[in-house]
């Protein structure tokens, strides 16, 4: 596979990612449909998504026409004169795509994607409780004329099929996005291959007193509760300073009660299941313990099977498991700060580091939280669930290393070679 990948030229591997982006578009619909009823997210959503995986194999295409190497003046030394050096890009060989549940067909997208446009191929291991999202996207690609030695997936259980990926010595490079937990140990597996770590977050939303409390929580309620919550940069953490915190918990309060909880593919649903009960069980079990240790629940927190109706909970505080972890889950805890200082302090009194953001109109402290707040990815008046396909994603701390989008992962998936050209 990964010969005949070498020995496709970039024009064919342009072609045949630009032929499985209209097809995913004319198969709209149907994606939208699968991602949906397989997931759990709700229907609206999984169009969405459908749509947005059609745009990141259309944008992996544009990469496959630029992998450039660059000109190194070999002369800035002595040594170096009457010689020229030039670097080449060269795919990577065998590339590794570990995928989550929550996004089944666009983080599939993300890795597989670049992965031939750079010119590799592919081992596909789709997570378990979301399969067919990717093997219809393995599917699209062979009749968009993938060389089919140049792709495979694999499905089963991670654990096992995870170590015997890591150990490979056929695959050399790994690109892993899920929990930090599991992305240490293949960290630890992969030995001296390349990898890409998307790992978990705790998303915090800082709201200063200049915020308008209705658009912070209209926002919020779009971010915190998307996909029932099941997004690695869900707006999990609200640190609001003193003058707004009241009427920001109304206000939120209000708009989050009008969600709608059901069947994910009824069109007026806004918050489908989670993906297994365990994990609704979860979730309840965490609210459970929140409110033990002094948090108020101010709506929702019920679960009826895997649904969890989306919950909003004041007096959150650093010692609350929901405060401290990744909840993955539709609920969106509040922290009163004193001040930015404290609020800064607060955001970033975490293991994690994945996206942030704030809601002010001083254009000073925002300045001031982008250059203080330790997150790959940071927002300035919307909330922390937002990314665009061109954009590079990536974490700090134990939310990974290296960055997503098309053209970031070109790169990742790519190693330079140095030539150096002798005169006589």
């Amino acid at each position: 596979g990964a010969q005949a990948m070498r020995n496709t030229p970039a024009h064919q591997r342009v072609d045949i990612l630009r032929k499985a982006a209209s097809l995913m578009r004319e198969r709209q619909e149907q994606l939208g449909q699968l991602i949906s009823t397989e997931e759990g997210k709700v229907l609206a959503e999984g169009r969405i998504e459908a749509s947005r995986a059609a745009e990141t194999i259309d944008l992996s295409a544009d990469e496959a026409r630029r992998l450039h190497g660059e000109t190194v003046p070999l002369d800035s030394t002595p040594s170096g004169v009457g010689k020229l050096g030039f670097t080449m890009r060269v795919p990577c060989g065998i590339v590794a795509a570990i995928t989550p549940f929550n996004f089944p067909l666009n983080l599939v997208a993300h890795k597989v994607g670049p992965a031939i446009a750079a010119g590799n191929a592919v081992l596909l291991k789709p997570a378990s409780d979301t399969p067919l999202s990717a093997l219809k996207l393995v599917e699209i690609l062979l009749e968009a004329g993938l060389p089919p030695e140049a792709i495979a997936c694999v499905t089963g259980p991670g654990a096992a099929l995870g170590q015997a990926i890591c150990t490979d010595q056929r695959i050399r490079k790994i690109s892993f996005t899920g929990s930090a937990e599991v992305g240490e140990r293949i960290c630890r597996l992969a030995g001296l291959k390349r990898v890409t770590m998307e790992l978990g977050s705790n998303s915090p939303v800082i709201v200063l007193d200049d915020a308008d409390p209705e658009k912070v929580a209209t926002a919020l309620a779009v971010t915190g509760f998307a996909n029932a919550g099941q997004v690695c940069i869900s707006s999990q953490r609200v640190i609001a300073t003193p003058s707004i915190h009241d009427e920001l918990l109304d206000a939120l309060k209000a708009k989050v009660s009008q969600l709608t909880t059901g069947d994910q593919l009824a069109e007026g649903t806004n918050v489908g299941p989670l993906v297994r009960e365990a994990d609704a069980k979860r979730v309840e079990d965490w609210l459970g313990q929140a409110r033990a240790q002094g948090a108020e629940l101010l709506c929702g927190g019920g679960r009826e099977g895997s649904v969890v109706q989306p919950a909003v909970l004041a007096n959150v505080n650093r010692d609350m498991r929901m405060s401290c972890d990744e909840l993955f889950g539709p609920a969106v805890g509040v922290t009163r700060a004193d001040s930015i200082d404290e609020a800064i302090r607060l955001a970033n009194d975490t293991r994690y580091g994945l996206s942030a953001s704030i809601f002010t109109q001083d254009i000073d402290k925002a300045i001031r939280f982008a250059r203080e707040v330790d997150s790959g990815n940071l927002h300035i008046n919307f909330g922390t669930a937002w990314r665009a396909e061109t954009m590079p994603y990536g974490g700090l701390k134990d939310s990974g290393m290296g960055k997503e989008g098309p053209r970031y992962a070109v790169e990742e998936m790519t190693e330079t070679k140095m030539v150096v050209i002798h005169g006589k």
